[in-house]
């Protein structure tokens, strides 16, 4: 498995449209092959800062399967021009998980 995590920066004043955006477009990623889970956090210090983190069961399926689907072109149509600057999105693999 591993984990994909993008901060974004969304548009002052746009939160609320770019949360229900979100909702929306969750039903997208959410059918994809490879796909596991996902969540948005807002911070809580910074206004219109959020984290997504979406588990995938292999890069693969993030970088191929879903960023050259047809879904990925609604999925940026929804949710894209929210974002200032664009979000760098990374990938981590697990090495400890404690309890």
């Amino acid at each position: 498995m591993i984990l994909e995590a993008a901060m974004l920066q969304v548009k002052k004043g746009l939160e609320s449209e770019f949360e229900t955006a979100f909702a929306d477009a969750s039903s997208i990623i959410a059918n994809m092959k490879g796909y596991i889970e996902h969540e948005l956090q807002r911070c809580m210090e910074d206004e219109g800062k959020y984290l997504l983190l979406v588990r995938w069961q292999t890069l693969e399926d993030h970088t191929i399967g879903f960023r050259q689907s047809a879904e990925y072109e609604d999925w940026k149509k929804l949710l894209h021009h929210f974002y200032d600057p664009f979000p760098t999105v990374e990938h981590f693999k697990s090495v400890y998980i404690g309890k």
